[in-house]
């Protein structure tokens, strides 16, 4: 059954609400269909940018005024950007919902641009402190060895040479062409009254109607697989191996959940087990998966010293092939069921986990489907699914490879023994 409704306002803007019993706090968020995918080359960075400023003074309130609001109300306020969206959401006490709604709507749809050079620097420390950080740099070297020079490839956080040069009205423009009404959803979850709360976000929203005015470049098709090294004086060499994935409307999505948890994202999942608790070869080594409108991405990163480099690259290969043959062990795929059902039940007793599920679906078109419809869905995934995605997605031929160490030799003698092919196309 549908716990959830919706609204569209005039100008397009639309309005969704969960009720959830039994709580005093609700979660909103604004919810922008619009990420670093969608910007040109030479604005690579101003989603991210626009994002910061947006903390920065609104018509009605300075950042100070915007600050104390959330410390009186102790609420949370926060945002993030993503390649498809960008979203700035708080979670507050239910009898402090209205101010909450004001400060945000008027941060996120009438931001002043003011403080942009003192702004600018943060970002530019965030980039710096993104550089220092390699075990999260090679995640950036494996989505541009994916997708190459396709806005995909791109980081989320952008370019340096970008956010030091970028302009105020430049700024000011890319706003009002991406935070346009349909392009904008307001979502809410917890103590909430659907009707109180589409009058409340009306009286506070002037989004003019039309589409957003920036061109989203289709992903790229028929990708071979990548290669990229960066050389570090690290005690660790920090490696994904990641390829293309699924769309979020694939069907076959459930399933990809279910292989996620088999091959790493778990405890009991073959990498953690192999590499880390049976050898001790890795602290960090998980599975990852991204879903976009019209493509994907799905990987593996693992941390390791250089002494352990060749053999952990080693047993990956093997635990990659068996899945890939379709040669799931004994109780391995009811067990992730179980651990992919039982994780988003206890996520659902967030608010803010239900806010996020239904305003992340609006503005990236999924269909929102019930608890009880998506552990249905689940439970109907059989073996011979998995095993197709695991071909299709986890095959090691079909890999991109990317690193950060000490040594490129070592590095390229490891990744040779899982797709020699992404060796031939080192950039």
């Amino acid at each position: 059954m549908q716990t959830h409704r919706l609204s569209t306002l005039p100008g397009g803007l639309r309005v969704i609400t969960e009720h959830v019993p039994g709580v005093r706090s609700v979660a909103l968020g604004f919810w922008i269909g619009t990420g670093s995918r969608d910007e040109p080359r030479a604005r690579a960075g101003v989603t991210h940018f626009i994002e910061h400023l947006l903390f920065k003074g609104s018509e009605r309130y300075s950042a100070q005024e915007i600050a104390e609001r959330f410390d009186v109300m102790g609420g949370e306020l926060n945002a993030a950007t993503s390649r498809e969206t960008t979203v700035v959401y708080a979670r507050v006490p239910d009898d402090h919902l209205e101010i909450a709604l004001d400060v945000m709507a008027d941060m996120v749809l009438r931001p002043r641009f003011d403080d942009v050079d003192a702004e600018r620097e943060v970002v530019l420390e965030e980039i710096a402190m993104l550089d220092d950080n390699p075990s999260d740099l090679v995640h950036d070297l494996a989505s541009e060895a994916v997708f190459g020079a396709h806005p995909l490839g791109r980081p989320v956080i952008g370019r340096a040479d970008v956010i030091a040069s970028v302009g105020r009205r430049a700024l000011r423009a890319y706003h009002r062409a991406a935070y346009a009404g349909g392009n904008v959803a307001v979502a809410a979850a917890g103590n909430v009254d659907h009707s109180r709360f589409a009058r409340l976000v009306r009286a506070r929203v002037d989004v003019e109607g039309g589409t957003t005015g920036l061109e989203r470049k289709p992903a790229p098709r028929g990708l071979v697989p990548g290669y990229r090294f960066l050389a570090k004086e690290t005690e660790q060499y920090h490696v994904c191996l990641a390829g293309p994935g699924i769309r979020r409307t694939d069907e076959r999505r459930y399933g990809a959940l279910l292989l996620d948890a088999i091959v790493g994202g778990s405890a009991s999942s073959r990498l953690f087990q192999e590499v880390r608790e049976k050898r001790g070869m890795a602290y960090s080594v998980y599975t990852f998966s991204s879903q976009y409108v019209d493509s994907g991405q799905v990987g593996l990163y693992v941390g390791t010293r250089e002494e352990n480099l060749r053999d952990c690259m080693e047993i990956v290969a093997g635990e990659l092939e068996d899945v890939a043959a379709g040669n799931l062990r004994e109780g391995e795929l009811d067990r992730a069921k179980e651990n992919v059902k039982s994780r988003l039940l206890l996520s659902l007793e967030s608010t803010s986990t239900r806010m996020t599920r239904l305003g992340k679906a609006l503005v990236t078109g999924v269909e929102i489907v019930t608890v009880e419809e998506t552990l249905a869905r689940i439970d109907a995934v059989g073996e011979q699914d998995v095993a197709a995605l695991a071909r299709e997605l986890f095959s090691p031929e079909r890999l991109s490879a990317a690193g950060i160490g000490p040594r490129e030799e070592r590095f390229r003698a490891a990744i040779e023994r899982v797709n020699p092919g992404a060796l031939a196309r080192a950039a």
